[in-house]
């Protein structure tokens, strides 16, 4: 008999389902939260009433979508944290109430645990042990990834996160939410020609706060004595700002595959969608050998899909959860 599998993703403003069959999407459905554009940046209470609307159309298009009714489930899958407490708690009271309906299995899921096995969501696979750079705006992680389901933070932000420092230097910029994709759009016509200090954090960690300070010092100063200064020089301030946290980044991982040997290496997570750090992963792994993964768009950013393959993982191992399960708004330890 085949293992069903229907998730749920809710952590912010993006309202997802999918279903899972046997390790396989079916179907990825996601609804985009426009609203907060017009506030620059995700409001918690705006998202989770949207989360409350949309819920129910997407799950049933996404049902639709994979040929599969809700008789033929095995199990509920759903993100339990980390993320916005208001919307976890509508995707966690959906699929507590769907899986007692139906009388079937209750499957928690860590929304960062979730990114690492997005690179499960379709072929090719990584081997294990890998590498996982998991990038998002509120995590910077790198993680040993030796199973399905045993994960090991090996480095981890000591503050803000890349995504954090990423729409921050936007908004210094004057650019609309989400500040990092255009960064990340104008850079690609900029030079990286103005030099930003980075941090120097022992081991495996990361920090970012020096940089957002470093970044806002710089604009003051420029603008100082030429007030135009944002203006005509934006996409090299952009590609300026891009290079730097790319490099910091891959430096570090760099340095990871150093120190474990490991040359299975994967980036994850929603700034993982960046074109900059894309490319420049390709260029480090063919300069040091290694064999790198990276998801398709639709499985970097906050979908069900990667909630339903962790939700199937965990299916086989009997890894269930009670109906008493409370969302939690951080945290994602070995």
């Amino acid at each position: 008999m085949p293992v069903i599998i229907l998730a749920i993703e809710s952590s912010c403003d993006d309202t997802s389902a999918a279903v899972i069959r046997d390790g396989q999407v079916l179907s990825n459905c996601v609804s985009t939260q426009e609203m907060h554009r017009l506030y620059g940046g995700v409001v918690p209470e705006v998202a989770s009433r949207a989360h409350q609307v949309n819920i129910i159309p997407v799950v049933e298009a996404t049902l639709d979508n994979a040929g599969v009714s809700k008789k033929d489930i095995n199990a509920v899958a759903f993100t339990r944290g980390p993320g916005l407490l208001g919307s976890l708690l509508v995707g966690t009271s959906f699929a507590k109430a769907f899986a007692l309906s139906y009388d079937i299995p209750l499957i928690e899921v860590n929304h960062m645990q979730a990114h690492v096995l997005a690179h499960f969501a379709e072929a090719p696979f990584p081997d294990f042990p890998f590498l996982c750079l998991t990038v998002s705006g509120g995590h910077t992680q790198i993680i040993r990834v030796d199973d399905h389901l045993e994960m090991t933070i090996i480095g981890e932000t000591l503050d803000d996160a890349a995504g954090e420092a990423f729409d921050k230097a936007g908004k210094m910029l004057g650019l609309g939410y989400p500040a990092g994709a255009q960064i990340d759009k104008l850079a690609q016509t900029g030079i990286a020609r103005f030099p930003f200090p980075e941090p120097a954090v022992p081991g495996l960690n990361f920090s970012f706060s020096g940089l957002k300070t470093a970044i806002l010092y710089f604009l003051r100063d420029q603008m100082a004595q030429n007030p135009d200064f944002i203006t005509t020089n934006l996409p090299d301030i952009c590609a300026s700002i891009q290079h730097t946290i790319v490099t910091i980044l891959l430096k570090k991982l760099r340095k990871a595959t150093r120190q474990t040997g490991i040359r299975t290496v994967a980036l994850a997570g929603g700034v993982s969608a960046n074109s900059g750090l894309r490319k420049a992963l390709e260029s480090y792994g063919a300069r040091e050998g290694w064999e790198t993964f990276v998801p398709r768009f639709e499985f970097c950013t906050d979908n069900a899909a990667m909630i339903g393959i962790t939700g199937y993982y965990k299916y086989l191992r009997n890894e269930f959860c009670d109906q008493d399960a409370a969302p939690y708004a951080r945290g994602f330890t070995s």
